[in-house]
């Protein structure tokens, strides 16, 4: 995983963050999303962290990380 630079972390849009509005968890590839999910979780079991925020983070690295929804073959 890359260090994202404090350029270019203000450069990235608010839909690569698991919380946009606070513009934490950034996640501009696969790497980063793995890490977002680890650290929700770490600051969840520390009560830092709601389920539903958690639960942002974590259906957004999923995305990222292409987990969830399999397409069906045809």
């Amino acid at each position: 995983m890359g260090i994202i630079s404090s350029g270019e972390r203000k450069a990235l849009p608010a839909s690569e963050f698991g919380l946009p509005g606070s513009e934490a968890y950034p996640m501009p590839d696969k790497a980063h999303a793995a890490n977002a999910k680890a650290r929700a979780s770490q600051q969840a079991n520390a009560g830092k962290l709601s389920p539903s925020q958690k639960a942002k983070i974590d259906a957004k690295a999923n995305k990222v990380l292409g987990k969830g929804k399999k397409k069906r073959a045809a």
